[in-house]
């Protein structure tokens, strides 16, 4: 049965368009691998990630932020079990309604692994080696992304000892020491999780800041409230080796500049130094797919060199993230449907999910000194914010960058409780093109903690007021 598009894997990138596709009227078919729908995303990745992280967040409240509440007599107790149970049910909930969308949009789908055998044709493997060839007018290559592993360092990753972010969301007891190698958004994250319930995390990075290109400012603040919160950092630290003991496991490094190495012993050691594009077994040299610094080389309209073939999400340029892949995952069926689908890259907004939140989108300072374009800054502290008070949420802040000539909004970033539902509306704002003023003279619902949104764009437009 030929189809009119064929989605190689399922994560957040190939099921949001297998779905547009299927619903613009073209016949559509999914290659998966994994038992369930969702690829790494929905599986082990953001979702359950994203339950642990709530799920200790309200651990530590009850731990440490009841008494100034007046809600006494609270002493949380730990059900590790049960948390991971929670996260197990989120998991299946949602790799559960992507099956269902399949099916009520009527999309085919093949299990095993995919491989592009010429343009139009992918075989598919099944566990028991079976192969079945599926025909179609064009091919979206969604496979996603894999753990990076550390440069010129052999790491034995077990899911036990040495773990990678798929065996940091399933350990079956609280580590007393843990070792996060990478300091970006897994382990910041990872290891926050385990530092509320009861973890001596220490952090070792490369790189003399954590969060590698986030705006220098924010970086440094959000390292001092994690730093508050007992976790550790070794920076400018290039890792050496990583080795498992009868009992645990070591991290050797030493100092980029130079020094004396140093070894750290742990309980679990997390790798967490980013990720790589997923190509493999795809057959890409085979059918002349070309390759650009490991990743798949597409035009303006997600196309590669060999016509009918197309790649989105991570393994193509820009950021790893999945409503990157999910806008990527719209257009391209767009794009095949006749349509004029596009994806705007200067305001597709990250956050990163600790406690307090940091999020960003757009151009940080750095970016913006570099390229020579001058511009003003708003900033305004929660500390000065009514509702955050109330919460007792007053660490952090928000800061807008916005051009100096004519106050178009360049780029935003904030740090503080509910960080990742506060930066849409900077991310609207930069979609329409929209200015500081803009946002200064839009009513603000009081008390809220987006008022101090408002506040830092009266700052880079005039000044705040409750300042």
């Amino acid at each position: 049965m030929a189809y009119d598009v064929i989605f190689i894997g399922t994560g957040p990138g190939g099921y949001v368009g297998a779905i547009k596709a299927a619903q613009l009227g073209l016949k559509t078919a999914v290659v998966e691998k994994r038992e369930t729908y969702g690829g790494t995303c929905l599986n082990i990745g953001c979702i359950p990630s994203k339950a642990l992280l709530h799920a200790s967040e309200m651990f530590a409240e009850a731990e440490h932020s009841f008494d100034a509440l007046g809600i006494e007599g609270v002493k949380p107790k730990l059900n590790l079990a049960k948390m991971m149970a929670h996260k197990d049910a989120t998991v299946a909930s949602n790799v559960g309604g992507v099956a269902f969308l399949f099916k009520k949009n009527k999309i085919d789908a093949f299990r095993g692994t995919g491989r592009i055998v010429a343009p139009g044709k992918v075989a598919v493997t099944g566990e028991d080696g079976k192969v079945t060839e599926v025909e179609g007018a064009n091919i979206v290559i969604a496979t996603g992304s894999d753990v990076a592993g550390i440069p010129g360092v052999k790491v034995d990753i077990d899911e036990k000892v040495i773990v990678s972010s798929t065996g940091g969301i399933a350990l079956d007891k609280v580590p007393a020491n843990l070792v996060v190698v990478g300091g970006g958004v897994i382990g910041l994250e990872l290891g926050s999780v385990w530092a509320r319930l009861g973890s001596k995390v220490t952090v070792v990075e490369y790189l003399d800041t954590i969060l590698g290109g986030m705006d220098a400012e924010i970086s440094k603040q959000f390292q001092r409230m994690l730093a508050k919160q007992g976790i550790d950092f070794k920076l400018g630290a290039k890792v050496t080796a990583v080795e498992k003991g009868k009992k645990g496991a070591t991290v050797t490094f030493e100092p980029v500049k130079g020094g004396a190495a140093e070894t750290l012993a742990a309980d679990v050691v997390l790798i967490a130094t980013g990720r790589r594009p997923y190509t493999d077994s795809l057959g890409l040299e085979e059918v002349g797919v070309e390759l650009e610094r490991g990743k798949v080389k597409t035009d303006a309209h997600y196309q590669t060199n060999v016509k009918g073939i197309y790649a989105i999400g991570d393994v193509i340029a820009g950021p790893m993230l999945a409503h990157k892949a999910e806008d990527e995952g719209i257009a391209v069926a767009e794009i095949l449907a006749g349509q004029r689908g596009h994806v705007n890259y200067d305001a597709i907004p990250s956050v990163v999910y600790t406690s307090p939140e940091v999020a960003s989108v757009g151009k940080t300072e750095e970016e913006l000194k570099k390229a020579g374009i001058d511009y003003k800054v708003g900033k305004f502290p929660f500390t000065a914010n009514g509702r955050a008070r109330a919460m007792l949420h007053t660490e952090g802040l928000v800061k807008i960058l916005a051009d100096k000539a004519t106050d178009r909004v360049l780029g935003a970033h904030i740090v503080g409780f509910g960080a990742g539902e506060m930066i849409h509306e900077l991310t609207v704002l930069m979609e329409f093109g929209g200015s500081s003023e803009d946002l200064a003279r839009t009513t603000h619902a009081h008390p809220t903690m987006s008022e101090a949104v408002r506040e830092a764009a009266l700052a880079a437009f005039f000044k705040p007021i409750h300042i």
